[in-house]
């Protein structure tokens, strides 16, 4: 493989704008790919994705590399040393790799190796939490699977085709897509490609969801012509699986505390086809008091942790705090008691999470339970769903129902 500056030097300054100047890897990824129009799509995807390794390993390169933050230039170029080296890849004769250690390097390596919380490039904190939380056999074999590149799923739009017809249209642009057993409305790419700028994707055929997360709309147990709410619909993608499910049919309130995602969902819905949707903004108390007790279904998608998703979000484990989860939690209570007053006896609903972390899941729906407003709820069922075990994100989903008094 041979490398080429321009792309190197697009992967440094990405590097440097996440950890020197804590932005988002999603965002500067998507910078750096409009920096250079000449660049095709294996240009494009190598840029990417070795981003986002070198922001996954960082502890494990930094370890090896002998740099800490905040990085120069001349260390983040040591990183991207590191990460050849281990690839096999020849360094070219540049002077940012000169006299790099190339047999120290794969010793180093070696040794970083024999230490958990080194080899998967995690805070002491929270491998520490996860060992708590989940014990040191199941916390090893989920951390080693979330630093794996996560596949990319395709949820197809039933309001506007069938799977076997998105198949066919994407694979006549040349995208071959596989299904998945056990999510009926799935389908996962052979190999990755930019499935945006596809006609089926500006033709509403389809949205890009995780397998996991789309077990999630499927748990409340929809029904066309049903009053269901999401409470934290963010840019909607449950939102838009709810209304599929509900054939376009009843009234699906769509609610968050950010317009700016509202606007996003908006956008969305239009090119979905979702014509169901009411998009309502949360900026005081009086949208949930109007909906008390008026909900057939309520599904509470809850601000979390993250971390059943480093796999696609890997910057987010050097961003999270201990301060932040413990402010989480509190806000995750607060929603579960506030948000279920929504809920009419007789209906149901789902809590659910993109953390793996029991405190955040079964720990609270307990709590939610044993409090006076939740004391009426019965737990149904519960998902756990962890990333080792099933390959795709880890989620946890819990089915409440409030029995008619």
């Amino acid at each position: 493989m041979r490398l080429h500056r321009n792309l190197c030097f697009a992967i440094i300054d990405g590097v440097l704008e996440v950890f020197n100047n804590n932005k988002y890897a999603d965002k500067v990824i998507q910078a750096l790919l409009k920096r250079d129009k000449r660049w095709g799509s294996r240009d494009r995807g190598f840029v990417a994705e070795t981003t986002y390794d070198i922001v996954r390993w960082k502890r494990l390169y930094a370890e090896i590399a002998e740099v800490k933050e905040p990085f120069s230039r001349d260390d983040a170029w040591r990183l991207f040393a590191v990460w050849a080296t281990l690839r096999g890849i020849k360094l070219p004769d540049w002077k940012y790799f000169k006299n790099t250690p190339a047999r120290k390097i794969k010793g180093r390596f070696d040794e970083a190796c024999k230490i958990r919380k080194i080899k998967e490039s995690i805070p002491d904190w929270i491998d520490a939490l996860g060992i708590k939380e989940l014990g040191e056999i199941v916390w090893s074999k989920e951390l080693a699977k979330q630093n794996e590149q996560a596949d990319v799923i395709l949820r197809v739009n039933t309001l506007k085709t069938s799977k076997k017809e998105l198949q066919l249209k994407l694979g006549a642009e040349h995208i071959e897509t596989v299904e998945i057993k056990g999510y009926p409305n799935a389908l996962k790419l052979v190999e990755r490609a930019n499935v945006f700028k596809t006609e089926a994707f500006k033709m509403g055929w389809f949205e890009v969801q995780d397998a996991s997360s789309q077990l999630v709309a499927d748990f409340l147990e929809v029904a066309p012509g049903m009053k269901v709410v999401d409470v934290c619909a963010g840019a909607g993608g449950k939102t838009l699986h709810l209304s599929a499910l509900m054939q376009n049919k009843g009234s699906l309130i769509a609610m968050d505390i950010y317009e700016s995602k509202l606007k996003k969902l908006k956008v969305r819905a239009k090119r979905n086809g979702a014509h169901n949707i009411d998009l309502r903004l949360i900026n005081s108390t009086k949208p949930i008091k109007k909906l008390k007790e008026k909900a057939d279904r309520l599904l509470i998608d809850a601000p979390c942790s993250g971390l059943g998703v480093l796999r696609r979000n890997p910057d987010s484990k050097w961003k999270l705090k201990p301060e932040f989860l413990d402010k989480i939690k509190k806000t995750q209570q607060h929603i579960l008691q506030d948000y279920s007053k929504m809920l009419k006896p007789g209906g149901k609903m789902v809590y659910a999470t993109c953390s793996v972390l029991p405190s955040e899941n079964q720990e609270q729906i307990a709590k939610f339970i044993a409090s006076e407003e939740g004391r009426q709820f019965k737990l149904i069922k519960e998902k756990k769903i962890f990333a080792h075990k099933s390959g795709y994100d880890g989620f946890y989903m819990a089915l409440l129902e409030k029995p008619i008094q």
